[in-house]
């Protein structure tokens, strides 16, 4: 038995060796694309001065929320800016929206199919419960092996994290829609097209936006501990503070976050109950 599992590791050394060595140009590519799409989102929410995005976030709390989330949303931001941690709550929205929206990009198709097809929903399962039962830290390895430090390697992780509750949600979502409407589609003579559109999507929506909601609760959580590859943002504060035993840092930083995290939540939440 251990010669098996020294041999089982070697070969996975070798495999990594092998393709740091002869596929160093792909995963460079995709490290450059991926700190673009990072770049680019943390230019965005950066370009406005602080007040402005706690105001606008006030006011879509306000919108799905009511007054007091409204409220209380700006002034959380507000706080991380207070604390001298703005460039850093950014820098942590910035890998959650590029992140979610990946995983969300491959996910929700990837349900849909699933939620279509059982054979693919049974495959599909053990291959998510073995993502979700895995320590997070475990996606880190193979990342930095392949990428080095930095966003990129936070974001890699970030995402196998993060899709399995979009594509378990979407195809739970697409195979409960209700007989008797499947039946009465069928009836009048609807298309795949039309049964899909009019009929499985609109009873799937709840189902969907709870599985974005997920994801990005998965995502934070992730974010935070990508903090140990130099992801920058909270993560790498808190990070940072707890090697140095700076602790109001790190109480400050977990605040930030905590706002955040609530933040999306909420508005996330409050979208699936509109839907």
């Amino acid at each position: 038995m251990e010669s098996f599992v020294t041999a089982f590791d070697t070969t996975v050394d070798d495999a990594l060796f092998w393709l740091s060595d002869h596929a160093a140009f792909v995963f460079d590519g995709i490290r450059a694309l991926l700190e673009g799409l990072y770049d680019g989102i943390l230019w965005l929410l950066m370009l406005p001065p602080f007040w402005v995005v706690a105001v606008l976030s006030g006011l879509i709390g306000w919108r799905v929320l009511g007054t007091g989330f409204g409220v209380v949303g700006a002034l959380g931001l507000i706080a991380c800016a207070a604390m001298g941690l703005w460039p850093e709550t950014m820098s942590t929205l910035a890998l959650v929206v590029a992140a979610t929206a990946i995983a969300l990009a491959v996910g929700l198709p990837l349900g849909v199919l699933a939620g279509l097809m059982p054979r693919l929903d049974g495959a599909l399962t053990p291959a998510l419960d073995l993502i979700q039962t895995l320590p997070p830290y475990i996606y880190l390895l193979p990342a930095i092996a392949l990428m080095g430090y930095g966003p990129a390697t936070a974001l890699i992780a970030t995402v196998i994290v993060a899709m399995p509750p979009a594509i378990r949600l979407t195809s739970l979502g697409i195979r409960q829609t209700r007989t008797e409407f499947l039946e009465l589609g069928e009836a009048v003579g609807a298309s795949r097209a039309q049964m899909f559109f009019k009929i499985r999507l609109p009873f799937a929506v709840p189902s969907i936006m709870a599985g974005i909601n997920q994801s990005l609760m998965m995502a934070f959580g992730m974010v935070v501990i990508a903090g140990i590859v130099g992801s920058g943002g909270l993560g790498e504060t808190i990070y940072s503070a707890i090697r140095t035993l700076d602790i109001a840092t790190s109480i400050n930083a977990s605040i930030a976050i905590v706002v955040l995290t609530m933040l999306l939540d909420r508005m996330t939440q409050a979208a699936a109950r509109t839907k």
